[in-house]
């Protein structure tokens, strides 16, 4: 083994969702035969059995790699004749803090007793005046010369208090610094060992790759909405958040951003009987008809709310940054630009009134990127500047976005609801008709003119079971909706003038057999 250590710096780096793919190159003279190289430092949280060394030069191979991992203690700074500089420098300021605190004492005791010695040329006043010993030229020098030493002293005091925090706070950076310089715990220092055979001398180029944890990736969207004479536009950047704490930085290197989930187990899960039975039913069960209300949450494919990871749509997505780029090894969020485009776009002004009173602008555009935009958070800037953050959802290419850009003041909205039931006299089939009254109304300034159209949207109940069914009553509602969709979502477009109110009206029945229990 040769006895000299080889930089091996990190020159490119594909972040996965977890974790990162770490690719190293050097260049190294080489002599005919075999013999044994040694690298790094590099990190010790390689993963070895990813470990992969290789070369692309004729008449070289590489016979063996593997990671040396070994605890190094870190090194004190040089010591003085007596203590190390920290230390003297600890007892300088603990000296100083000292007599800084006398000092403080010293002045908390002169106040005090100037507080007492005004006390009683007050007292002297009070009597004296009560007596008719008037000595108005003694008693004014009197308080002058009292009022200035306390006001002098009371300086003086704010000026040690100052000095003390200062100290103290000096005091406690050196006792710091002191604890990392000559009471720290040994390092893990990791090693890359390399056997290579080469049948003639000469440099070689090796590259050397593996796994390493305590790295991860998640995209990030910017959205600037510009508005003009021509319409409005869209300007989507896209970019990687990047964490690492890998104990190694990145300076300079080439990252690439996967979505390939390369800690998921590659065997298929084991499988096991699942038994099915049948019964008769019996006759509670067929008088009874048992119904629930609940909430169901209209979702697409993605990651879990509780582990969010990155939505690729079901198929891997690897997107190269377009400059090399440095992250540090400090485990804080790093940004790497990916690359943006400008789409035009189409908005409106929408509201869902059960779920929120605020009308909010909603816009739409073309992924014009040329591939997928992955899920993730947004940045969401218009002609007012930052207005907040919204979610992108997973887009294909060329598919449409929608992007909400905050709630509009210029709106107010009141929801108010009323129900009635009513059960019949023969078949016992109940029935109840809910009524939702909408009132919209909008406040602009009087340099406005134009109508906005704002879309109001509704939700009716959808039923599972045929013994209960749910009818829109589209006669009594007013005006009379503009779509409604299997989902049950009611739709009304109000066009909308500065100043103008609307009331919308929602009626629709929920009719049962006198079997069903539950609603």
């Amino acid at each position: 083994m040769t006895g000299a250590t080889t930089p091996l710096p990190v020159t490119a780096v594909t972040c996965l969702e977890d974790r990162g793919q770490v690719e190293r190159t050097t260049t190294v003279e080489l002599t005919a035969g075999v013999q044994r190289l040694r690298f790094g430092p590099v990190t010790a949280l390689a993963v070895d059995h990813t470990l992969r060394a290789e070369t692309a030069a004729p008449g070289t191979r590489v016979l063996e790699a593997r990671l040396v991992r070994s605890w190094t203690p870190r090194a004190p700074l040089p010591p003085g004749p007596e203590d190390s500089a920290l230390r003297r420098r600890l007892h300088e300021l603990e000296a100083a803090y000292r007599l800084a605190d006398q000092a403080r004492a010293r002045l908390d005791a002169r106040l005090a007793l100037l507080a007492q010695l005004s006390a009683d040329l007050l007292r002297e006043i009070g009597e004296g005046a009560g007596v008719g010993e008037i000595e108005r030229t003694r008693w004014a020098r009197e308080l002058e010369r009292v009022d200035a030493e306390r006001e002098r002293h009371g300086e003086e005091l704010r000026a040690t208090h100052s000095r003390l925090r200062r100290l103290d706070q000096e005091r406690s950076q050196t006792l710091t610094a002191l604890d990392l310089a000559e009471e720290e715990p040994a390092e893990l220092v990791a090693h890359l060992e390399l056997t290579v055979e080469a049948d003639a001398p000469g440099p070689v180029e090796l590259t050397v790759a593996h796994l390493v944890p305590c790295a991860l990736w998640r995209p990030s969207y910017r959205a600037t909405l510009h508005s003009g004479a021509e319409g409005a536009t869209v300007h989507l950047e896209s970019e990687a958040v990047v964490w690492q704490r890998t104990g190694e930085d990145w300076a300079n290197v080439r990252l690439t951003f996967s979505t390939a989930r390369s800690a998921l187990a590659t065997d298929p899960p084991t499988l096991v009987e699942d038994v099915l039975t049948l019964r008769e039913r019996t006759d509670e069960e067929r008088r009874k008809v048992e119904v629930e209300l609940r909430e169901e949450a209209v979702s697409t494919l993605g990651p879990a709310e509780d582990v969010p990871g990155v939505d690729d749509g079901g198929e891997v997505r690897v997107l190269p940054a377009p400059a090399p780029a440095t992250v540090p090894a400090d485990g804080r969020a790093h940004r790497v630009p990916l690359g943006g485009f400008t789409a035009p776009a189409s908005s409106e002004y929408a509201c869902a009134p059960e779920l929120s009173p605020l009308v909010t602008q909603v816009v739409r555009f073309r992924n014009a990127a040329g591939h997928p935009l992955l899920a993730g958070p947004v940045e969401l800037v218009r002609g007012s500047g930052f207005t907040g953050r919204g979610e992108l959802p997973f887009t294909a290419a060329g598919a449409e976005a929608e992007l909400s850009f905050g709630s509009s003041d210029d709106y107010r909205v009141v929801r108010e609801a009323e129900e009635r039931r009513a059960a019949a006299a023969l078949s016992g089939r109940q029935t109840t008709t809910r009524t939702v009254r909408l009132h919209l109304s909008r406040f602009s300034g009087p340099e406005e003119r134009d109508e906005r159209v704002v879309a109001v949207r509704e939700r009716v109940p959808v039923s599972e079971v045929s013994a209960v069914e749910v009818r829109l009553r589209k006669e009594e509602c007013a005006p009379a909706p503009d779509a409604f969709d299997a989902e049950g979502i009611v739709r009304w477009d109000v066009p909308l003038g500065p100043g103008a109110h609307r009331t919308l009206t929602l009626v629709y029945e929920v009719s049962a057999a006198a079997k069903v229990a539950g609603l």
